[in-house]
């Protein structure tokens, strides 16, 4: 997955998240609360960074290179491959 440089708080949580996804698998133990908290957290930073776009981020947002493309969407609704 890309990050753009505005997202980096969002990046490093999702990071963390996966981590500690990790050690819940490896050493069984219970962090489905933690795991709760960071989802919500990543959430919430989200919808902070959204509301505080600069014109120039809201273009960069626009031409992400992890957005679906035309081709995906006809993919996805005709469920075939054309390549």
């Amino acid at each position: 997955m890309n990050f753009l440089d505005f997202e980096k708080p969002v990046e490093e949580l999702i990071e963390q998240l996966e981590t500690l996804k990790q050690v819940k698998e490896k050493s069984k133990i219970d962090t489905s609360a933690s795991v709760k908290e960071l989802e919500e957290k990543i959430k919430a930073t989200r919808k902070k960074i959204a509301e505080n776009l600069t014109p120039w981020q809201r273009v960069q947002l626009s031409r992400h290179p992890d957005r679906p493309y035309t081709l995906d969407y006809i993919q996805f609704l005709t469920g075939g491959d054309f390549f």
